[in-house]
């Protein structure tokens, strides 16, 4: 017993005694007469309720948020995250632990602890969390739109028996003993061994898996590269897969559907990805229809959770020492629902740096779709004769087409804009057509008109 429930206790034995109970009470506990004559006034005074408080109510040491009222409004500065990185800050660019929070907060002239810190930082409704990926950029209008639009065009193709394929490029890989993200079971104390750092240099090999995912077939062909991830390489990597494995699949298939993102090597932007692909489509005679995701919405691609999820799953825990462990890693990749996967290595050279001629991209069978024809456009195969006639141009043909040419082109660019009512941004945006250039020819061709209407003034 605490000496307050001692007292309470020898006061109530007094009390229930009667006349003559405080002092046999006191004689045969060995305790004070006063202190058992107290709590018995203290219990016929109503204070039996309090009997398990050791301390009356008010003693004891005040709170350290009550003795420094400043403390709260400190640790709360330090705790704004618009505070972070800001020069004024204390903290600045330091871990807000409970640690660096109490000597900061010591150093500023208000003395605690750390767990006292932790105590104040959770009655202020702080909790330790770590990031949430929730944040995807500034969502393009026509988002949503875009992805039925693949959905019902994919639909149609599969239901005609024309391929739809997914394409992309995965992770690069460095070849070496190095360390790879997973667990995989291993003899008790015997994991694999790797380098201990990830260091790399340029001269490190790299692999570049190339996939192309059939949607209908639920098969993935994965064109494995050495050299540098290119719209060519891109290609070439389609074209393997049609040569092998789809006009063997679809042997009367005279169309392709290809859903892509919008950047990297198939970048909806680059000449050298529409050339080759045109280039294709003239050696098989094949129409090319391509869609390209949203920037920023790569992950909805198919081949991304379909094939290239599962890759990473098979080779967790292992380092990719070679090619040939590549190669095999990949070609072993299954799973439940019947998936199957090709993979080949592909040695050749692919430099970067490789331009168009402007003529070339001028003779392009390239239609763009009524609906967002930036995103979706197709490819048709040209006949022998286009051919002839695109390859006996000299290089400088575009820049030999006379100034009038090119002005009775753009006038008619103009034209057709304000006929169509649209905004420029929607129209250059549905036509394909770079906004800049459109503005910068506006801007100049409109000033030439009007500066000569007024010399005829």
């Amino acid at each position: 017993m605490t000496e307050k429930m001692r007292r309470f206790w020898g006061g109530a034995e007094a009390d229930a005694f009667g006349r003559g109970g405080v002092a046999l009470v006191a004689a045969a506990t060995g305790m004070a007469i006063s202190t058992v004559r107290k709590g018995r006034d203290e219990l016929r005074g109503g204070a039996s309720k309090d009997v398990f408080r050791v301390r009356r109510k008010g003693a004891g040491r005040k709170r350290l948020e009550e003795k420094d009222p400043r403390l709260l409004k400190a640790l709360e500065t330090l705790l704004d995250p618009a505070t972070r990185g800001d020069p004024e800050s204390p903290l600045r660019w330091t871990s807000k632990s409970t640690r660096g929070l109490a000597r900061e907060l010591t150093c500023a002239g208000h003395p605690v602890s750390a767990s006292k810190v932790a105590q104040l930082v959770r009655g202020l409704g702080f909790s330790l969390q770590g990031t949430s990926k929730m944040k995807e950029g500034k969502s393009h209008p026509e988002r949503d739109a875009q992805f039925a639009h693949i959905n019902t065009q994919a639909k149609g193709f599969i239901a005609r028996n024309i391929p739809v394929i997914s394409v992309d490029t995965k992770k690069k890989e460095a070849i070496g003993e190095y360390s790879n993200s997973g667990r995989e079971w291993r003899p008790k104390g015997k994991p694999v061994e790797v380098l201990t750092y990830d260091f790399q240099c340029p001269s490190t090999p790299k692999a570049i898996p190339y996939g192309i995912y059939d949607v209908a077939a639920n098969s993935g062909f994965v064109n494995v590269g050495i050299d540098h991830d290119t719209p060519i390489f891109a290609v070439h990597s389609i074209e393997r897969w049609w040569q092998l494995m789809g006009s063997i699949r679809y042997p009367g298939a005279r169309e392709l559907f290809i859903t892509a993102d919008a950047g990297g090597s198939n970048s909806r932007k680059s000449n050298v990805w529409k050339a080759q692909l045109q280039a294709m489509a003239d050696r098989y005679r094949l129409k090319i229809h391509v869609s390209h995701f949203p920037p920023g919405t790569s992950k909805w691609n198919k081949i991304e959770h379909r094939l290239f999820s599962f890759i990473s799953l098979n080779w967790r825990g292992r380092p990719l020492t070679s090619y040939e462990t590549v190669v095999s890693l990949i070609a072993a990749t299954t799973t439940r629902k019947g998936l199957t996967v090709t993979a080949e290595l592909d040695n050749a050279k692919y430099p970067i740096g490789i331009k168009v001629e402007k003529h070339k991209i001028d003779g392009l069978s390239l239609e763009h779709h009524a609906f967002q024809g930036i995103w979706n456009y197709t490819l048709h195969p040209r006949t022998p004769e286009e051919l002839t006639a695109i390859d006996s141009q000299p290089d400088n043909a575009a820049r030999s087409r006379s100034r009038a040419a090119r002005r009775a082109r753009w006038v008619s660019i103009f034209t057709e804009q304000l006929r169509s009512g649209k905004s420029i941004s929607a129209f250059c945006r549905d036509k394909g057509i770079n906004r800049r250039c459109y503005l910068e020819a506006r801007a100049r061709i409109l000033g030439t008109i009007q500066s000569n209407s007024r010399r005829a003034d």
